[in-house]
């Protein structure tokens, strides 16, 4: 994951170098996340709905293609539930940083609400009662963008983030007998959110 953040930084840096005025975005993200549930073999984690913030740069190869670079954070209670057990409380926090891919759709560039939607691959740094681990991650978005006459934009969003993670292994039987293969949890986060932009060729 750490060689990924120094690419994605070398890209965004050669990126930013090669670009033409105007084409830049200063984007600060806001949202909300659902509960969600993590499912293990024999529990189950159960991370609480929490603010989500962060923000990043867009670059806009084409006025309706970009590239964004983007870091999000959010902060929230999980409960930790295992059978014949009591239900324990955590808190942790979970921080996305992901590069990503946006398409603008429409005919006019001009045009004050432009849909869009987008891919991002990247990494989840998980922060569990001070034990930290880093997973892979993608997310998901569709909105629309609004443009007004200033410097500033807005963009309303619907998203979906996914982080997946080795969680031991399970016995599987086949032609042959018995044999370990890997088992997997997944943390699924649907969210509902704002981008406030500013767009650097505007004034």
């Amino acid at each position: 994951m750490k060689k990924f953040l120094f690419v994605s930084a070398i890209v965004l840096c050669s990126v930013v170098l090669h670009a033409q005025p105007g084409t830049i975005s200063l984007n600060l993200d806001a949202g909300y996340n659902f509960g969600s549930t993590i499912n293990f073999d024999i529990a189950n984690a159960k991370p609480q709905g929490a603010l989500q913030w962060g923000g990043g740069f867009e670059y806009y190869t084409m006025w309706d293609q970009s590239i964004e670079l983007k870091y999000l954070r959010s902060s929230t209670d999980i409960d930790l539930n295992i059978p014949k057990s009591t239900t324990d409380v955590t808190s942790g926090s979970f921080n996305y940083i992901l590069l990503g891919w946006n398409k603008y759709f429409g005919p006019d560039p001009e045009a004050k609400i432009l849909p869009y939607g987008g891919l991002g691959l990247g990494m989840n740094i998980m922060d569990i009662n001070d034990n930290t681990s880093t997973k892979f991650s993608w997310d998901a978005k569709l909105g629309v963008k609004i443009k007004t006459n200033s410097a500033v934009s807005l963009k309303l969003q619907g998203y979906l983030q996914h982080t997946i993670s080795a969680a031991g292994t399970d016995i599987w039987y086949g032609w042959y007998g018995a044999y370990p293969v890997t088992d997997y949890a997944s943390l699924w986060q649907f969210g509902l959110g704002g981008v406030l932009c500013f767009d650097f060729s505007r004034k």
